[in-house]
Parts: structure tokens; C-alpha cells; sequence
């Protein structure tokens, strides 16, 4: 089992930055990439970014050049660094772990006001 605990979330302003946190603990072993959905009410849940444990990364189109990937592999935490937020990026942010299983976090309020 893996157990996923999200944080970071919160508030702020559009044009503004938040750093979302996904720290893995249990079978962690077992995991082989990472990644970062949203999703809003009624919607279904999107890929955002990814990255594996080689260190390849994946961003969906809306946001390469905004949202960065990183990984703390003696933490065993995958970081998602967001910035130049926009009022679209207001969802509902889950971390995700693939690999044996797959895996969620409890999801995190990101909430980008105009």
C-alpha cells in the first residue's frame, strides 16, 4: 500500500504562485511516476503534469512554461511548482501514484482569484 498526502493549496491572486507537495510513504518502492490532476465540479479529472522516476516529465499544453515538476527522492515527495496562475487554474489538485497500483492523494483547493 501507498499512502499520498497532498498539500500546499490554498488562495491567490491571479498572476501569482503556489507550490503543491505530494509526500509518499508505505510501498513506495512500487511507484514509477507521479502525477498531478485536476479536476472542477461536474468535470472529469485531467492530467496536468507528470513526472517519472527517471525524471521525465510530461505538461499538458495549458500549462508548460507555467508548472514545473520536481522530485525530492530521500523525501520521497513530488513537488508541483505553479506559477503566473490564472482564474482557469482554479480546481481541485490530486496527486496521483502509477506503478504496482494506482494510487490518490485526498486532493488540494487551488483557487486563482481575478
Amino acid at each position: 500500500q501507498v499512502q499520498l498526502v497532498e498539500s500546499g493549496g490554498g488562495l491567490v491572486q491571479a498572476g501569482g504562485s503556489l507550490r503543491l507537495s505530494c509526500a509518499a510513504s508505505g510501498d513506495t518502492d512500487c511507484i514509477t511516476a507521479t502525477g498531478w490532476y485536476r479536476q472542477a465540479p461536474g468535470k472529469k479529472r485531467e492530467l496536468v503534469a507528470a513526472i517519472t522516476n527517471g525524471g521525465e516529465t510530461y505538461y499538458e499544453d495549458s500549462v508548460k512554461g507555467r508548472f514545473t515538476n520536481s522530485r525530492d527522492n530521500a523525501k520521497n515527495t513530488v513537488y508541483l511548482q505553479m506559477n503566473s496562475l490564472k482564474p482557469g487554474d482554479t480546481d481541485v489538485y490530486y496527486c496521483n501514484a502509477g506503478g504496482c497500483k494506482n494510487y490518490w492523494g485526498q486532493g488540494t483547493q487551488v483557487t486563482v482569484a481575478s
